[in-house]
């Protein structure tokens, strides 16, 4: 079925909304429990930016977040991106697939050599901490599906500020010291593991009170909005 549109007051109200709601998750949630160690300096730097789409046809949302995402690239001071598909009824599952046709139509619009890397968030996850790599899903959890552009220029100056610059001296270096040094993980496992030991230690329950939360104020706005 194809959703009713939106009238220019409605479409203005449900986008204020879905703006503030984001907000909440970005300051309450990953900013608050530290899931992402850079975001508040982000934000507060200005290189933060948010768009809102609001078609609920799959097709039609899809070609309006590519124009997002192609608009969030071509701003070079935004290190991240966010779409925000406030209207779009589709399930975690059906996200990550309209998430890798954007990435594809992306890196094709850019010679395969893509400004921004891509990820897809959703509301539906459960909590699994089996593994840091299991309990991404849910600290992805936004109010509403979305997807996150980083610049990956970004993300590579963080990764050499991470790692240094590798150079070593052999002439001064004992190479077997050298080879027993374990191998630093790379950032973003690092940077998983960290949040997986900041849930268990806040505790999951503590997460998903200010994620319900914010999904009631959601839900409550968004009525009022399109009332």
């Amino acid at each position: 079925m194809t959703a009713a549109p939106l009238d220019a007051a409605r479409a203005t109200a449900l986008e204020r909304e879905a703006r503030r709601i984001y907000a909440r998750y970005e300051v309450e949630v990953v900013e608050a429990f530290g899931f992402c160690p850079w975001a508040a300096r982000a934000r507060a730097q200005g290189e933060v930016e948010v768009r809102v789409v609001l078609d609920a046809d799959e097709p039609e949302a899809e070609e309006a977040a590519l124009v997002a995402i192609e608009a969030h690239a071509a701003r070079a001071h935004v290190a991240v991106g966010l779409v925000v598909l406030p209207r779009l009824p589709v399930s975690a599952r059906a996200m990550a697939r309209f998430v890798a046709r954007l990435r594809e139509r992306h890196a094709a619009a850019h010679g395969s050599s893509p400004p921004m890397a891509l990820a897809e968030f959703h509301p539906d996850a459960a909590a699994d901490l089996e593994s840091p790599a299991r309990l991404v899903p849910f600290l992805r959890r936004s109010p509403d599906p979305t997807i996150q552009c980083v610049r990956l220029s970004v993300l590579s100056e963080l990764r050499r500020g991470e790692e240094g610059t590798g150079f070593v001296d052999l002439a001064s270096t004992n190479l077997a010291e050298l080879l027993a040094r374990p191998v630093r993980k790379p950032l973003h496992e690092r940077v998983a593991e960290v949040n997986l030991a900041t849930v268990e230690e806040r505790g999951v329950d503590a997460v998903e009170a200010v994620l319900a939360d914010i999904r009631a104020d959601r839900d409550a706005a968004y009525a009022r909005a399109l009332a």
